[in-house]
């Protein structure tokens, strides 16, 4: 695991409380990678791709109809809702921001699915939830913002119910990131997008582990999904975002001027993109 230090609560929330905008207008409302078929796949639109995503997570993760589901991590609610609207199941969705709270519930009415899908604006690592309470706890790209990423594991374990399961998609760092020529580009990485750490496929598998759930899936995408950032850097450029990111604030200028540098860990190595799934045995003692 790679760590970085100074990465506080306050600055994470600061972050997407300025940032949901830029988000939105840069990538719809669903805030995370796309997934494409192989690595020279160009003809899926970035929203299709995006679906596709959370549509293979999903199959991956058996989201069933009136399967209660924990978004951690939920952003402007994109994936909760369209579990709701297309899985037919109940969703909790947790984030850090108000911004992305209060998007997330308009959203939500507008779309007309209010009643399936709550959002609560919390720490995940200071939240608590009754033992057992979900069949299905998911996170799409929140897991790297985690500081005590071990501990946060082993609670959510308790939170699924005997044979429910954990979904997670998050960016890696490789197994041999340590290297000098690695190091170094996943540190940047840490700091621009702040991420106090960033966990290799064996931590995270051995952190599920260890909390007791059984390793279903662990895929790498990384391929699939480094097209993300190839048009995110041609839409900064197009739309100008790189010049007015400057005077709104400028921790949001860093973050935009490191798309590149977490373009180039996914093409050098330093970095992978990792789908895992795992569930709880059903004789597990709650």
């Amino acid at each position: 695991m790679i760590s970085t230090t100074g990465i506080t609560k306050r600055s994470i929330k600061s972050h997407y409380d300025l940032a949901t905008p830029f988000y939105r207008l840069l990538w719809g409302p669903h805030i995370h990678h796309g997934l494409w078929d192989d690595e020279r796949a160009t003809g899926r639109s970035p929203r299709a791709a995006q679906l596709h995503l959370t549509d293979t997570l999903a199959n991956l993760a058996r989201v069933a109809p009136g399967d209660r589901v924990l978004d951690v991590g939920c952003g402007m609610g994109g994936s909760s809702i369209h579990l709701a609207k297309t899985r037919r199941c109940r969703v909790t969705g947790v984030t850090l921001s108000g911004v992305q709270r209060r998007w997330a519930a308009t959203s939500g009415w507008w779309q007309g699915v209010s009643k399936s899908v709550e959002f609560r604006r919390a720490d995940i690592e200071a939240e608590s939830f009754p033992q057992a309470s979900f069949d299905v706890v998911w996170s799409i790209e929140c897991t790297e913002h985690l500081t005590d990423k071990r501990a946060f594991f082993a609670r959510a374990a308790s939170w699924l119910r005997p044979g429910g399961r954990m979904a997670i998609c998050a960016w890696l760092a490789a197994e041999d990131a340590d290297l000098p020529a690695k190091r170094p580009q996943v540190e940047k990485v840490c700091e621009a997008f702040l991420c106090p750490s960033l966990g290799s496929f064996s931590d995270y598998t051995g952190w599920m582990e260890a909390a007791g759930l059984v390793v279903d899936v662990a895929d790498d995408w990384t391929g699939r999904v480094a097209r993300t950032w190839e048009l995110c850097e041609d839409r900064v450029r197009a739309w100008g975002i790189d010049r007015v990111a400057p005077w709104i604030d400028p921790a949001q200028s860093l973050f935009i001027e490191h798309f590149s540098t977490l373009l180039n860990s996914y093409r050098s190595g330093a970095m992978q993109y990792g789908c895992l799934v795992a569930h709880r045995p059903p004789d597990t003692p709650s």
